[in-house]
């Protein structure tokens, strides 16, 4: 195969050196620029609703949202689509994005959440959006993909098994190859985060012990493949091995930045979720004694009757 700056469905892609700036161009790519508008439309008309309605949203859940839209459209829909093609370090902080940080902050959005409570009842005996919506969440199928013996191994085989086999070289040949592995990216991220956030209903819902172990289970993994990259003395991915001229880049070293991308992302995501999981468990506790506190209140009479009741039955057979 020739990498050496064109292919990609026949375009030219002899791009100047790399820079920030240049990276950050736009450079819309129409299936990922048409879903981060279909998601932030969808998900304001979704909010709207609610308010008209009456009823509240949380604002840190709206800035999630669109924070994660936003990192997509960062990674997919600017130039830096067009160097990911050719740079594997570029690819590299694509796919983490994508597939780490990206769904982090989309799951704290809680749209599964926001489309229950705006989406409208069909009726008695009928099937809407909202109803089709109930049943998937709840169908064996969402069970299956949403478990940790399919999630863990998902997550690890979404890097050595697609980098180090012939399925990467394929799916970089075309820009449709790549959109697809990206969007796989995203939907594996999404599956692996799901129950360790714990913010949209879902049919695993792991203590939160549990849920920092799952996300303990995945994230070595990640920084091993890094150190793979980093440490190699040769170029391992065919795709990247003939970098066009005009990059003015260097395979092997390209390469050994791309696994330090790897591996220094595998620990941001890591703290992001746990402080995420620190505070939903201490938000949890916090609900669960202020229960306790008024259902005590509740009760206090009653038990403080029956407790003098208990002792005056003592003091009786005392006598």
């Amino acid at each position: 195969m020739d990498h050496s700056g064109h292919g990609m469905d026949g375009m030219n892609m002899d791009l100047p050196p790399f820079t920030l700036g240049r990276g950050l161009e736009f450079g819309g790519d129409p299936f990922f620029l048409v879903g981060c508008l279909l998601a932030l439309g969808l998900y304001g008309w979704a909010v709207v609703r609610l308010r008209r309605r009456g009823d509240a949203w949380p604002t840190g859940r709206i800035v999630g949202w669109v924070l994660g839209v936003l990192t997509v459209a960062l990674s997919m829909c600017t130039k830096l689509n067009d160097y990911g093609m050719l740079m594997f370090s570029v690819h590299m902080v694509q796919h983490m994005i994508v597939s780490m940080l990206s769904p982090i902050l989309l799951l704290l959005g809680a749209p599964m959440t926001l489309a229950l409570r705006a989406l409208p009842a069909a009726g008695r005996g009928r099937k809407g959006p909202r109803e089709l919506l109930v049943g998937l969440l709840h169908s064996r199928y969402m069970r299956i993909i949403t478990h940790p013996a399919f999630t863990i191994p998902l997550f690890i085989a979404s890097l050595y098994a697609l980098y180090f086999s012939p399925l990467f070289d394929f799916l970089m040949e075309s820009r449709a190859g790549h959109i697809g592995m990206m969007v796989h990216f995203l939907a594996v991220g999404l599956v692996f985060f799901w129950p360790i956030m714990g913010v949209d209903p879902g049919p695993h819902r792991p203590g939160y012990v549990m849920r920092m172990l799952e996300l303990f289970a995945g994230m070595p993994f990640h920084a091993f493949f890094g150190i793979a990259l980093m440490m190699a003395s040769e170029p391992m991915v065919d795709t990247f091995v003939h970098p066009p001229a005009s990059l003015g880049i260097e395979a092997l070293t390209d390469q050994q930045a791309a696994g330090g991308i790897a591996w220094a992302f595998s620990e941001i995501p890591s703290v992001v979720v746990l402080i995420a999981l620190v505070y939903q468990w201490y938000k949890s506790e916090a609900r669960q004694s202020q229960r306790a506190d008024r259902a005590a209140e509740r009760n206090g009479d009653k038990d403080l009757a029956d407790y003098n009741a208990y002792l005056a039955s003592l003091n009786a057979r005392g006598r």
